[in-house]
């Protein structure tokens, strides 16, 4: 049988657990009350805690604002309404009043609880706005988005004391690649329809490849989720850190970018380097799935849920290896896809009740260990909008074939 026997099925599910997923977060995240969003839902779409976590603020805005403005049965007033309301509610609350700050946990009605010295909540609410401003034509969203892109450039390359984490003589800065790939799909998400406002961010687009590149070590075998700012392995178990999920989503990014740039060169390292071989090393061969953590020597990882299998990093290899089909034709990456959708549609779905959604936590023997759908990170993101990316690749690759 052809590896490209079940393009028809894929979509068929794609398409189906776009919408029962986008069903889930529709009925039972908005608060009508305060605004925002409700992100600790259970697997009936319950409420289990009224705390407001500030990434999936932002990345739920941008869920709602891409899908309206990119998929057309999405294209309502209802989906355009409720990302107002979540924009609104980011400018009046995820942003500290006194700062450019955004703050990474809230009260129901929009009290700050606890701020990250990090750069992620930021840019979330970044992205958020940035597509928001597509959706309603209003100027002010963009504004914004640039003006916290602007901010972020500030404290990743010229001072980062504002993010409030104190120097310390034996922890040096490092090159984390949390980082550099989040600039990278920052600059996408916010310049992709405005060449003038790209050529802003080129430079920073090259820094921040340059950044990314340095994590691929020991002659291209690892991409290491920590490096010294000269681009060197670490000593001791922080420069052993491996993240297979990582690696790959960094993957379609620089996919992404090599096409945009005709860079063939670009294209092969992200795909060997940044999908495959973290993909082969990540797979557990015993149970399947991808491992949260590994070590680059094979020693045990220090991070306590290293075997466990993650959702958003299934998510992202379904994204990568239906991207690198699509721009390769090669059909060995359809097999890693194929594999990833079996397992993923096992273990993750929840295809035998009436919500959607995927459980995302996992044992490594791909029993549910956490059966909440919505919680401290997990929420209106990765699901849906790895169900749409693959539903319109697959649509293109349909419809050409």
């Amino acid at each position: 049988m052809s590896a490209t026997s079940r393009l028809p099925e894929y979509l068929v599910k794609m398409q189906k657990e776009l919408d029962r997923a986008m069903e889930f977060w529709l009925k039972n995240s908005h608060d009508e009350e305060y605004g925002g969003f409700f992100t600790c839902l259970g697997k009936d779409g319950k409420r289990f805690d009224d705390l407001k976590y500030c990434w999936l603020q932002g990345r739920q805005v941008w869920m709602y604002s891409k899908l309206y403005n990119s998929i057309p049965r999405f294209h309502t007033e209802e989906v355009l309404q409720a990302a107002k309301a979540g924009g609104e509610f980011l400018m009046k609350h995820v942003k500290s009043s006194d700062s450019m700050k955004c703050n990474f946990l809230l009260t129901r009605d929009g009290k700050p609880v606890k701020i990250q010295r990090q750069i992620f909540s930021e840019s979330f609410y970044l992205v958020g706005l940035a597509e928001l401003a597509r959706a309603t034509k209003d100027d002010k969203y963009k504004k914004e988005a640039i003006a916290m892109m602007d901010q972020i450039v500030h404290w990743i390359r010229v001072d980062g004391s504002g993010l409030g984490r104190p120097a310390l003589s034996g922890a040096p800065p490092v090159n984390a690649l949390a980082v550099s790939m989040t600039c990278i799909y920052l600059i996408k998400e916010l310049t992709w329809d405005d060449p003038g406002l790209y050529e802003k961010y080129a430079e920073l687009e090259q820094w921040s490849l340059d950044q990314t590149l340095a994590h691929v070590q020991r002659q291209g075998s690892v991409v290491l989720e920590i490096v010294s700012t000269d681009g060197k392995e670490l000593p001791g178990s922080q420069g052993r850190i491996m993240n297979p999920g990582h690696a790959i989503e960094a993957g379609w990014f620089l996919l992404q970018l090599a096409v945009d740039r005709k860079d063939d060169k670009l294209k092969k390292i992200a795909l060997e380097n940044f999908m495959i071989n973290p993909y082969l090393l990540g797979w557990d061969k015993e149970h399947g799935g991808l491992f949260a953590f590994l070590d680059a020597d094979g020693l045990s990882p220090t991070q306590l849920e290293w075997n466990m299998k993650l959702w958003w990093a299934h998510n992202e290899a379904l994204i990568s290896f239906l991207m690198a089909y699509k721009e390769t034709k090669d059909e060995q990456y359809l097999k890693y896809f194929e594999q990833v959708f079996d397992y993923s549609f096992k273990h993750f779905a929840d295809l035998d009740s009436d919500h959607g959604e995927w459980f995302g936590y996992l044992t490594q023997a791909g029993k549910i260990n956490q059966d909440f759908k919505g919680g401290p990170f997990k929420g209106c993101f990765h699901v849906p909008r790895c169900f749409m990316m693959c539903e319109e690749m697959l649509r293109e690759l349909l419809d050409k074939k």
